[in-house]
């Protein structure tokens, strides 16, 4: 696919990213979780008849749009995404107690302790 629009296919609640194969979870459920209540919370959404989970960094990232300044996601396909960190299901190496999140204001990649608590969007 050569446009932004043509990427994503909008299928009721979730995005079917045309590029990776993935399926999103549209809208970002309210609050905010600590990694553990993120896993849980990606393992029992029902959304679509379930199967979901918490996305890898790297298919976290895969849904920043960088041409983009304030929000780097596609706003028309993720609408309502706050400029707040996701988190991924990628611990930190090492045993440490962190994992990686992605930071949609602009992109940014960091890693944060699990006990934080941040937002979840869920992917399959």
């Amino acid at each position: 696919m050569t446009t932004k629009e043509a990427r994503f296919q909008i299928i009721g609640g979730t995005v079917r990213d045309v590029t990776t194969g993935l399926t999103w979870q549209r809208e970002v459920p309210p609050g905010r979780y600590s990694h553990a209540e993120a896993l849980a919370y990606a393992a029992s959404l029902k959304l679509g008849g379930g199967g979901w989970r918490l996305p890898t960094v790297q298919e976290l990232v895969s849904l920043v749009d960088y041409t983009r300044r304030t929000l780097s996601i596609d706003v028309k396909a993720f609408p309502d995404t706050p400029s707040e960190w996701f988190w991924s299901a990628t611990p930190l190496a090492g045993g440490s107690s962190s994992a990686w999140l992605v930071y949609f204001y602009n992109g940014i990649v960091d890693f944060f302790d699990v006990a934080g608590a941040y937002r979840v969007r869920c992917v399959r």
